[in-house]
This record gives C-alpha cells, sequence and structure tokens, in this order.
C-alpha cells in the first residue's frame, strides 16, 4: 500500500512539474505583469492609410494599426494607450530612447531594423508593389520604370527598390512620407510610386483611380511588426501574447473586416 501510496504521490509531482514547464497554459499572466503600468505609449507616423492616418475633420489618429494597438494594450491591462505622431525618422530613435514603449507605423521587419529594435511577431503580410500615372502607358513591368520619374518615400523599403532604378536611369525623387509622394503623383510630378501594396489599393479605392493606376506583379512579400526597444524584452513577449489573444478571441478578425474587407487573406 505504501508503495501504491508513493507511486501516486510521484505521479502527481509530475504533472505539476509539467503544467508548471508549460507556463501556466493559455490563461498565464505573467508576460502582462512584467510590463504593466498605467500607460502605453506608442509612436507612429501617421501618413500611411488605411494603417494610420489623421482624420482631417476632427484631428483624431485613425486606421488599422491604431485600432490594433490599442486593442493590444486592453489586453495587457493598460489604463491609458496614448499614440503619438511623429517623423517616420524620428521612430527608432524614439524607441530607443525609450520615449515610446512601442511602435507601429506599418513597419516591415528586415534584417537592418532587427539590428536596431526588437519586433514582435508579424501580425500583418504585405508587400511592395508601384502604381503609375494615368498616361503613362509604356510601364508593363518593373523595369519599364527604369526611364522613368519613381517617387518613394525615404528609408523605406519602396526606396531600396528605387535606388536600383535609380541606378538603371530612372530620376529617383524621395518623399518623407507617402502622402507627399502621392500628391507630387497627382500634380504630374512624378511617374509613378513605389510603396506597400495595401497602401496602393487604398489611396486607388478612394479616388486615386482618377489619377494612377496598379502596373506590374507584386515586388516582394513583406511582414508588418510592432516595434520594441532591445532594453525592453519583456515587452516584446507581452505583445506577442496579446496579438495571439486576440486572434484568437476574435477581435484581429473583426478589426482586419473594419479596414481590409472580408476575404482576403490574414
Amino acid at each position: 500500500m505504501k508503495r501504491l501510496i508513493a507511486f501516486f504521490s510521484f505521479l502527481i509531482l509530475a504533472a505539476a512539474a509539467v503544467t508548471a514547464g508549460c507556463g501556466g497554459g493559455k490563461d498565464d499572466k505573467s508576460a502582462y505583469k512584467a510590463v504593466l503600468k498605467e500607460e502605453l505609449v506608442v509612436c507612429t507616423e501617421a501618413a500611411f492609410a488605411p494603417f494610420e492616418y489623421e482624420d482631417k475633420k476632427t484631428g483624431e489618429l485613425r486606421g488599422f494599426d491604431i485600432d490594433l494597438i490599442r486593442a493590444v494594450a486592453k489586453e495587457i491591462g493598460f489604463k491609458k494607450c496614448t499614440v503619438t505622431n511623429m517623423n517616420f525618422d524620428d521612430l527608432i530613435p524614439a524607441i530607443n530612447a525609450r520615449k515610446a514603449d512601442v511602435s507601429i507605423a506599418g513597419l516591415s521587419i528586415t534584417e537592418e531594423r532587427k539590428k536596431m529594435v526588437f519586433f514582435s511577431k508579424p501580425y500583418y503580410k504585405s508587400g511592395l508593389a508601384f502604381i503609375v500615372r494615368k498616361g503613362v502607358d509604356d510601364v508593363r513591368s518593373f523595369e519599364d520604370l527604369k526611364t522613368k520619374r519613381v517617387a518613394v518615400q525615404e528609408k523605406t523599403t519602396g526606396a531600396l527598390y528605387g535606388e536600383k532604378l535609380q541606378e538603371k536611369g530612372a530620376v529617383l525623387k524621395m518623399y518623407e512620407t507617402t502622402d507627399q509622394a502621392l500628391m507630387e503623383l497627382m500634380a504630374g510630378n512624378v511617374d509613378a510610386i513605389i510603396c506597400d501594396l495595401p497602401v496602393l489599393q487604398n489611396f486607388l479605392a478612394v479616388g486615386g483611380s482618377s489619377y494612377a493606376r496598379l502596373a506590374g506583379d507584386p515586388l516582394t512579400e513583406e511582414n508588418y511588426g510592432i516595434m520594441v526597444s532591445k532594453k525592453n524584452p519583456d515587452m516584446v513577449k507581452a505583445v506577442d501574447q496579446a496579438l495571439d489573444a486576440l486572434k484568437q478571441n476574435g477581435t484581429y478578425d473583426k478589426l482586419y473586416d473594419k479596414w481590409f474587407g472580408s476575404g482576403k487573406a490574414k
């Protein structure tokens, strides 16, 4: 009998050890507790509709990224989520100086950026594409852009592709924001823009099709991630867990459908 009791006691202790090793299951909130405070401070560049942009009537920041990061903050348990708009070039310095806890701004996860900051797991699959101005009828492929005036946003993955064209003879024009590049295209000052496909699709859908068209095939497949300082690894763990929770409870799908419509790959 003593041997049986000892045997069953061993099984109970072993099961408890396995449970502990699994981190307490789906309801474990330890990752949240490690970063929780009163306010989550977020930085973005609000010139990248439909991911982040400033509502012209109210001045409020809106977009898929804005809704998503607020949902992440709520899931973790922050009482307040403050999103600050700044120049794209200032996002990484702001994160590394700990002026913001996270940055969400349609940021492609690249090896170069990963040398400077941490990224969450991917939350959106994107990719580069290009549009050409109406009347520019001799562009059917990326190579056809080598004789054109091409606009890009500086220090983006689109800019890297623009530099490849510049080496082949294209006139490359860099702008601080995607909005500026789009305005230049509408004014006829550039022939094409290289940018993220969902941003270009949004531009065409809200009236840009009067000025431009998609041309050629998508250039890349890229993943967006939420950016965090390398001095704050606990925040990455918390954000990753929150993203998983939002996908499991249906919140992510609701936000995706709100901004992009249903039926698209997530």
